[in-house]
């Protein structure tokens, strides 16, 4: 097979490899230079044959296997979850209530929305 066309997203040079398999395969790998929505491509090059990615069943994954970035993000998206099945704050629900309980409203300058007027 000839892979011809440019790539569907960017991929990360440095942690791409081919290696040689059997003396007559060659096995490439391409890693995605991460996105934030981290989707899945449709197909290897632009134009290509698309994948139909409905059918596409991800490895299983420990959490201690994800690298310390990723496995917090994971852990907050978890337990967001389990929050919102519980009908109770997620995280970032949470933080802006801590906000709003330390902020110290003694402190404010009281503005008097006459004091501008002639």
């Amino acid at each position: 097979m000839i892979i011809d066309g440019e790539l569907f997203g960017p991929v990360k040079v440095s942690d791409s490899f081919w290696q040689l398999e059997d003396q007559k395969t060659v096995s490439v790998l391409l890693t995605k230079f991460e996105e934030k929505n981290k989707s899945w491509w449709k197909s290897l090059v632009k134009g290509g044959p698309e994948i139909d990615t409905q059918k596409v069943q991800p490895e299983n994954s420990k959490l201690s296997d994800l690298d310390p970035e990723l496995r917090s993000t994971v852990e907050k998206m978890m337990f967001d979850q389990r929050q919102k099945q519980m009908g109770l704050p997620t995280s970032d629900q949470i933080q802006q209530q801590d906000l709003l309980k330390n902020f110290d409203f003694s402190k404010m300058k009281q503005v008097d929305k006459f004091s501008n007027m002639p």
